[in-house]
């Protein structure tokens, strides 16, 4: 558990960091043109949602493939008897060394499937949500932030579950078990040979999990944006 509660902080790094910052390229001019107190347009929200999902494939795409590897542990075993993978480092170095470089970016195309349009679709209803449960003019209130954030979690992962499926396979693939040529290989042979309901799985599992997750995970995020403006400010 040390390895996903380290990356997870990293993975939010990258995700809140990068799409702040393209959203602030996108919306420059009109910081320069209008009242500071306007809201971004909801596309440049979109766009820099799924410009931050675009970033966190390309950085963080070993760590989670090194993060399913050791969850699914007990599906790989050494000829000794003992587990393939001693530590996230570890497990690194057996990619490395089995598959070279391109093997920590197995399952990339499938990932980035999965997360450029979901994160788009992560900050896109959280903006419209906190927007609808607040006044124009002020803040959004803890009860605004808490509600927004579970919505977005809720709908993102809803759009994320059928890609995640398919990612988690092609990363296990060659490790013992079914092994899939690809991103498209992956999709037919799964739907072939257990219908559509097979890129559902996990999603009620997924969908109670992320209310309460992301609606602390933004309401983190915007505690924390608003003490450090202040701090600045003073």
């Amino acid at each position: 558990m040390a390895f996903p509660v380290f990356s997870v902080a990293v993975s939010n790094s990258v995700i809140f960091g990068s799409y702040s910052n393209a959203l602030n390229y996108l919306t420059q001019s009109q910081h320069r043109e209008h009242d500071q107190g306007n809201k971004a347009p909801l596309w440049a929200v979109l766009t820099a949602g799924c410009f931050s999902g675009g970033i966190q494939v390309l950085v963080m795409a070993p760590v989670d493939l090194v993060k399913v590897r050791l969850q699914n542990q007990t599906a790989s075993r050494s000829v000794a008897g003992g587990a393939k993978y001693r530590s996230p480092m570890h497990c690194m170095a057996v990619i490395f060394r089995e598959d070279g470089a391109r093997g920590l970016f197995r399952g990339v195309f499938a990932l980035a499937l999965r997360d450029i349009p979901c994160y788009g679709l992560y900050f896109l209803p959280y903006e419209f949500t906190c927007r609808m449960l607040t006044e124009k003019g002020k803040q959004s209130s803890t009860y605004a932030i808490l509600m927004a954030g579970g919505i977005a979690g809720t709908m993102s992962w809803a759009c994320a579950t059928p890609m995640d499926v398919v990612k988690a396979r092609l990363q296990m693939s060659g490790t013992g078990g079914r092994e899939y040529s690809g991103t498209l290989h992956c999709i037919t042979a799964s739907l072939q040979e257990e219908g559509i309901r097979v890129f559902f799985k996990g999603l009620l599992l997924n969908s109670v999990r992320a209310f309460p997750v992301n609606a602390v995970t933004f309401l983190s995020y915007e505690t924390l944006i608003r003490s450090m403006t202040c701090f600045a400010q003073d």
